[in-house]
């Protein structure tokens, strides 16, 4: 699956992960079925460095990112909800990731700090996806963090609107697709009264 085909617009990468699994016209549509399909949604996401991870068997990449995923999205509900969350697990998969701080210097001169993580297992490889969030998790502002309000859409986003008044996963997806049934069923309306 080409990168340019993932759903990156929920301005939050951790919110975009939970999309890789969406609801499409015939029922869900996974992004993360196999390694490459993983490994392509890291690169896309920028968490790949230069040196591109190892192999891994079959699709045990892939089998741990859909867990991720889902540890996630119980996760995010819960405090959505205002619910008391067990931190546990997204706690223990962070434990497997090791990554080092260097202070470089960015191509333009200035500095930047930079996380550099090991690549060695699929828990290493995930965790910047555990760590976004975590930080969501942490510091997000869960009024702002919204699902789609389309009936049939299950996508996630963190509303950075300045009037905070975002409502849909994307005007071209599912904010389109609210206006053309208003739009008919103000037709179908008018033609009723007449």
């Amino acid at each position: 699956m080409p990168a340019q085909e993932f759903l990156i617009l929920a301005d939050n990468p951790a919110l975009d992960f939970l999309n890789t699994l969406a609801q499409g016209d015939d029922g869900p549509v996974e992004y993360l079925s196999t390694n490459k399909d993983v490994i392509a949604w890291l690169q896309r996401m920028g968490y790949l460095g230069e040196r591109g991870p190892r192999a891994f068997p079959r699709d045990v990449l892939a089998e741990r990112a859909r867990a991720l995923r889902e540890m996630i999205r119980k996760l995010l509900t819960q405090r959505k909800l205002g619910k008391n969350i067990d931190i546990g697990a997204l706690n223990s998969f962070l434990m497997h990731g090791r990554y080092t701080v260097q202070l470089a210097r960015a191509s333009n001169g200035e500095l930047e700090v930079k996380d550099h993580f090991d690549m060695d297992t699929p828990e290493q490889l995930l965790a910047p996806v555990a760590r976004a969030a975590a930080e969501l998790i942490a510091t997000g502002d869960f009024d702002l963090v919204r699902k789609c309000e389309a009936d049939d859409c299950v996508l996630w986003f963190y509303d950075r609107t300045k009037a905070h008044r975002r409502r849909w996963c994307s005007m071209a997806l599912c904010g389109n697709r609210h206006k053309v049934a208003q739009f008919r069923q103000r037709q179908k309306d008018n033609a009723e009264l007449e």
